[in-house]
């Protein structure tokens, strides 16, 4: 067809670092579906690109593996696209190479760095809410200074820091529920009052989809959810959603410091040192930058009633546990 033949060839073409990432098939859908062609990078297309390949049609979506260390490569990517975005991110060091130094700080440095060589129209990076307060962790603080080296490298760049991310693909809420459904006790870091304003993850592909349309640059844009929920209260909800009954228990900060050192010698911990220093700080919006209600995004997905669609899997019976399943 003509019109689409049109369509593809003259829609900006989108480069996606982290596109097999929870956020990055969400964007991969959303922009495919509006014509947008996208070309998303994996370290490995065997594990990660079947699943890519089913959220696009055919013609809209082109799959490379490579490593984000292969600059050559990077650059002939970013060389023929006309938006780049970085969604890359790790919640804990896995090795030297792999390290939050290389993934959120310089791997930033380099894309933005030949972004901005290449001209290219957007740059838009993904970081994180409240870095700035959490001078203590080096997850933060490497994501602070990877949106330094950005901003040095192309000043007109779009940072996206979200709050945390929730739905059925996430590390946050499918962890704590299958961590609840086994525990008899859960310990409460900081008493368990860390504020958070989770963001569902199709509400945040709406948002970045929205500032691509609209050729919007040069902000730091806050990403948060309808609600601020503690801690605590986001434990309450998910036991309450998956029919369990659990003793929430304040620990001491040692305590806490001292089971983080044993978790984070697994091989996926449950919890590390760094997030515990994390967790001292509130993850809400610090007033100081414009948020997506700014931009008119109020009518956000609802934290209990997106968790009740998928938190069937932690109940007792399963899928059978589900609403009007007969």
């Amino acid at each position: 067809d003509k019109n689409v033949y049109f369509l593809v060839n003259f829609m900006k073409k989108v480069l996606i670092f982290g596109a097999s990432g929870q956020i990055g098939r969400y964007l991969v859908r959303k922009l495919t579906k509006n014509n947008y062609t996208v070309t998303a990078v994996t370290r490995n297309s065997h594990r990660k690109g079947y699943i890519l390949k089913t959220q696009a049609n055919a013609g809209y979506l082109n799959i490379v593996e490579t490593s984000i260390f292969d600059e050559s490569k990077i650059s002939e990517l970013i060389k023929n696209s006309d938006i780049c975005i970085n969604l890359i991110g790790i919640l804990f060091e896995k090795n030297k190479k792999n390290s939050f130094e290389n993934i959120h700080s310089n791997f930033p440095y380099l894309i933005s760095k030949i972004s901005s060589e290449n001209n290219i129209d957007q740059f838009i990076h993904l970081s994180s809410l409240g870095i700035e307060n959490s001078i203590d962790s080096q997850y933060a603080s490497s994501k602070l200074q990877g949106e330094k080296n950005i901003k040095k490298n192309y000043p007109k760049a779009l940072i996206l820091r979200p709050s945390v991310v929730y739905s059925v693909d996430d590390n946050f809420t499918t962890s704590f529920m299958s961590l609840l459904s086994l525990l008899p006790i859960f310990p409460l870091y900081y008493n368990g009052k860390t504020k958070f304003s989770p963001i569902h993850c199709s509400d945040l592909a709406e948002i970045i989809y929205y500032v691509i349309s609209k050729n919007i640059n040069s902000l730091t844009l806050e990403c948060i959810g309808p609600e601020v929920i503690s801690f605590k209260e986001i434990l309450e909800r998910l036991l309450k959603l998956i029919d369990k009954k659990r003793f929430l228990i304040p620990i001491p900060l040692t305590v806490a410091k001292l089971s983080a050192l044993f978790f984070q010698l697994l091989p996926s911990p449950i919890i590390t040192l760094d997030q515990i220093r994390l967790l001292k700080y509130d993850n809400v919006k610090s007033g100081k930058y414009k948020t997506n209600f700014d931009l008119g995004f109020e009518n956000l997905k609802n934290f209990n009633e997106e968790v009740e669609k998928y938190c069937y899997m932690w109940k007792k019976g399963g899928e059978f546990s589900k609403k009007n399943n007969f």
